[in-house]
């Protein structure tokens, strides 16, 4: 490949990078994207999407336990195969896949499946033929990985998020260290296929971060469902004894079990493609800094995604690389606006989030009310099943607006995609309150909270 033949070299075919790249090309720029691994990055080839597919897998066993409260007889027991879940998981990959590279291709984005590392500014050499390539512009979106930790005794023996999706079999016993949302989603859905799940987080809740109230009405679920939370231990050491692994805790108890799982966060995947040589800042979180528009402290070179650690979520890396191309190549300067991003947790029972918790609305504003409830499902008054629904709106008590809701149940994720419009533009609790209520649905309850749960005002607060 010859010098200069490139507008846009972009480091990492993820969610951000190929949107950037497909975008940038549609406005004529020559755009090269270089990745080492599987077009489709993180989210679709090891992370959200086949994570969502196992989720899926997950649920059917409490449906046919379900069912037989609505007068259905499953005629034998039903079996599982974790064989089977897993080879078709790997073929909607590939198709995934085969559709994100098609696109490409056909914007006119060259690929080349190696590994790109930094010479100089405008400068990559790919390590998988050496060849140099000269670019205008560069982007790096080359994601996160997953982070093991501190370097305990036998830490070689723990599993990530990234091997979990490939075990040979469906182990009956599983340790996972971590309490955010990745372990605690894995926690649900190994419970859910059978597996005995234990939980070990060193902090006194898990989901730090998450509304207080959600984490522990989370909490209390996960532990109907049969999975041991451990709060307030570590993982100090893994030895594996025979085909088990015993895990030594913090407080001087071991457990045992057939695979160990760290999933204690993830790291901005910078490491080893040149960014210190080129003398470029990063903030103390380890992610590479940038400006209202991307742009790292190296004039030329951009960064988009979970490498920059601000919001690390797909349709926010999306976004980013969107809003980039936008900027740099389409004559339309772009910032994204990263608050009030809404988000799920794919966990049983499913969360989904927009705004503040209630301790950062109660530090932002003067006067916050609280509206929330608790309820059982109208499906698990006959299937009898003990899960109850959570929901919980903050409002700030001068202007009115909704600034945070928090749901956990059913399709959780779903609703608060459509709250989180509401929430964006601006709406207040007397908008809720005017819409009218579909009946009977989970949701009504968001348009028909009308008693206040606890109001907070600063100055009582500071007596």
């Amino acid at each position: 490949m010859a010098d200069n033949d490139v507008d846009l070299f972009v480091i990492g075919a993820g969610s951000g990078g190929v949107r950037a790249a497909r975008i940038a090309a549609s406005y004529g720029a020559r755009v090269t994207i270089a990745e080492e691994f599987r077009v489709g990055g993180t989210c679709v080839i090891r992370g959200c999407v086949p994570k969502k597919l196992l989720v899926y897998a997950s649920r059917f066993g409490h449906e046919f336990e379900d069912a037989a409260g609505f007068g259905w007889t499953v005629p034998t027991q039903p079996t599982f195969s974790w064989p089977t879940l897993i080879a078709n998981k790997d073929r909607e990959i590939d198709r995934l896949e085969a559709a994100y590279v098609a696109t490409l291709e056909r914007n006119n984005v060259n690929i080349v499946r190696s590994r790109a590392v930094f010479e100089d500014a405008h400068t990559v050499r790919l390590l998988a033929t050496g060849a140099r390539v000269r670019a205008e512009t560069i982007l790096i979106a080359t994601g996160g990985w997953p982070h093991m930790g501190p370097n305990i005794p036998g830490i070689e023996h723990a599993i990530s998020s990234n091997e979990a999706f490939h075990l040979t079999e469906l182990p009956e016993r599983i340790v996972i260290q971590g309490g955010g949302y990745i372990a605690v989603e894995f926690a649900c859905i190994f419970a859910g296929l059978g597996s005995k799940v234990t939980l070990v987080y060193r902090g006194e809740n898990i989901l730090r971060g998450f509304d207080d109230d959600l984490r522990e009405h989370l909490r209390n679920e996960m532990t109907m469902r049969g999975i041991k939370v451990l709060c307030g231990h570590t993982i100090d050491a893994i030895e594996k004894a025979g085909d088990e692994y015993r895990t030594s805790l913090s407080d001087g108890t071991s457990l045992t079990a057939d695979k160990v799982m760290f999933a204690i966060g993830r790291r901005p995947n910078i490491m080893g493609i040149g960014c210190e040589t080129l003398g470029m800042e990063c903030h103390e979180h380890g992610g590479i800094s940038v400006d209202e528009y991307s742009r790292t402290s190296v004039p030329n070179i951009y960064a988009v995604g979970d490498v920059t650690n601000r919001v690390n979520l797909t349709p926010v890396a999306i976004r980013e690389g969107h809003a980039f191309a936008d900027t740099v190549y389409g004559g339309k300067p772009t910032r994204v606006d990263h608050a009030d991003v809404p988000t799920a947790v794919f966990s049983e029972p499913e969360l989904g989030v927009i705004g503040l918790t209630e301790a950062q609305a109660r530090d932002t504003f003067d006067i916050v009310d609280v509206y929330k409830t608790t309820f059982r499902p109208m499906k698990a008054t006959l299937s009898g099943r003990a899960t109850r629904v959570f929901m919980k709106l903050l409002v700030d008590g001068i202007s009115g607006r909704v600034v945070g809701c928090h749901v956990a149940g059913p399709d959780a994720g779903e609703l608060i995609q459509v709250i989180g419009i509401a929430v964006k533009m601006g709406a207040t609790k007397a908008d809720f309150d005017a819409t009218m209520a579909v009946h009977p649905t989970m949701a009504e309850e968001l348009v028909t909270m009308r008693e206040r749960a606890a109001r907070y005002t600063r100055a009582a607060a500071a007596e």
